[in-house]
């Protein structure tokens, strides 16, 4: 280190914490992953909305029922500009089953918090819920205002929503993502790969009679579930069994066969992980799955679904899909997570694959998409390629503007380090609100722990967040309003 940086950390070791609000992070946040805010959920999501009200109201701020969102401020002068805060309440679907802790139980174990949303947003929530407090009595020069969505994880229409009747913040700070301040986010597509038919094929004792695999588009899949049936008389199972078995799972993942009279389960175990932030950190039971039973399915179209995906999953970047070398220096490639195999609500109940990619520039939605389809095209006639999502952008700010440089100063004051701006795979309010950028609340160096199972964070990671975030809103709270922040 740097001895300005170690002159700054000591002064910052030295410097007042907020106490009490360090000691609340814990509590806090138990209660919030309590109420199971995913997709669906409309009255856990009212619930949580009382539970938001009540909690400012204890904290001396000013809360208001903004439909889809709530807004909690902390006034400052009137006609002061507006300070944006922005994280969402809603949380990524479960299979409790892959859990070693209730999901939605809240639960602190040698200071470590589990549960769903403990990361990924509601450690940020309630982190911006206390700084707040923590700076109740000093200066302002501007109110500050979090929002607080509920449908980031499932389609962001809420901010849609409300900007529609609202004025958006004057700028905003989007807590959903990494330190020391994002420059760049990634595109979201969706890519979907369907059998032309549904017939059973030839060449096979056995025809495929279920496929069932991953959660959600932005998990890396966990689970993976072949069926097989044994389509005339007394099934003879013995020999598939002994080649499968004699190959080796990925790494990371495990094989598990079960006889049920003529069906046949081939389940692949893995590891969830975020598919935007944290795709390497995943085993991804699928694609393990689809490598496993090469050569062993009918020769038909969900044959080849099942091949298409060992395909695409040949790795991390698309390289497999073409994508090698597409994409613009500094931006780390494109990120492709094979997501999910089963029946796709967005499609009518079909038999899908969903592949998730994180685009970098300079390829468009559009672009992205006739690449893709003509890479499903090129592998079988017999797929069809499909859209889930094409319509998303990449974001890109200037590292030298003012507003990024003011972030990065207040982190250093507040940690002592000063580590380079960042590119991000994962997706945030920054897209769907005017004037917003992602600062925190992930430490660099650091696995993401958000849509995992078992996902956790660490109480010390809680408070060292507060710190930081204590000091960025003292900082631009209390100081002048930035003109043009977004420029040098």
């Amino acid at each position: 280190m740097r001895p300005a940086l170690l002159l700054l950390a000591a002064a910052c070791a030295s410097a007042p914490r907020p106490q009490p609000e360090r000691s609340r992070l814990g509590p806090l946040l138990l209660e919030a992953i309590r109420f199971p805010t995913v997709e669906g959920n409309e009255q856990a999501r009212l619930d949580q909305q009382q539970w938001l009200l009540r909690t400012a109201q204890s904290l001396g701020l000013t809360a208001r029922d903004a439909g889809p969102v709530t807004e909690i401020e902390l006034p400052g002068p009137a006609g002061a500009p507006v300070l944006g805060l922005v994280v969402h309440g809603d949380v990524q679907p479960v299979d409790e089953k892959q859990w070693t802790v209730p999901p939605f139980a809240g639960i602190e174990r040698d200071g470590v918090v589990y549960g769903r949303g403990a990361a990924d947003d509601k450690g940020p929530l309630v982190q911006a819920l206390l700084a707040m407090h923590a700076i109740r009595d000093l200066p302002r020069r501007h109110t500050v205002r979090l929002l607080v969505g509920s449908d980031e994880e499932s389609g962001s229409t809420d901010m849609k929503t409300y900007l529609a009747s609202h004025e958006p913040p004057t700028y905003s700070l989007v807590l959903d993502s990494a330190f020391p301040v994002v420059v760049g986010e990634k595109a979201w597509d969706g890519l979907a790969v369907l059998p032309a038919d549904m017939a059973p094929g030839a060449g096979k004792p056995w025809i495929i009679e279920e496929i069932d695999a991953g959660l959600a588009p932005s998990i890396v899949p966990d689970r993976a579930r072949l069926t097989l049936r044994w389509r005339e008389g007394a099934p003879a199972w013995e020999d598939l069994e002994q080649r499968i078995r004699a190959r080796s799972p990925a790494p990371g993942t495990r094989l598990e066969i079960a006889r049920r009279g003529p069906l046949l389960d081939l389940v692949v175990q893995g590891r969830a992980a975020h598919a935007g932030v944290n795709v390497e950190g995943g085993r991804n039971a699928l694609v393990s799955l689809a490598r496993l039973v090469a050569g062993e399915l009918p020769d038909c179209a969900m044959a080849d679904l099942v091949a298409f995906a060992a395909h695409a999953g040949g790795d991390l970047k698309g390289a497999a899909l073409g994508l090698d070398g597409v994409a613009e220096p500094g931006w780390d490639g494109w990120t492709v997570n094979v997501a999910t195999l089963k029946k796709e609500p967005r499609l009518g109940d079909k038999l899908a694959l969903v592949i998730n990619l994180r685009r970098p520039p300079p390829l468009t939605g559009p672009q992205s998409r006739e690449q893709l389809y003509a890479e499903v095209r090129k592998f079988s006639p017999r797929l069809v390629p499909g859209e889930i999502y094409f319509r998303d952008e990449p974001l890109v700010f200037d590292s030298s503007a003012k507003i990024v440089r003011r972030l990065m100063d207040a982190y250093a004051r507040a940690t002592g380090e000063r580590p380079s701006p960042v590119v991000s795979g994962g997706g945030t309010y920054a897209k769907r609100i005017p004037n917003a950028i992602a600062f925190g609340m992930w430490f660099p160096g650091k696995p993401y722990p958000g849509h995992d199972s078992d996902e956790k964070i660490e109480v010390a990671d809680l408070q060292r967040g507060l710190d930081v975030l204590v000091e960025t809103l003292r900082d631009l709270a209390g100081g002048p309003p930035l003109q043009d922040p977004f420029r040098p």
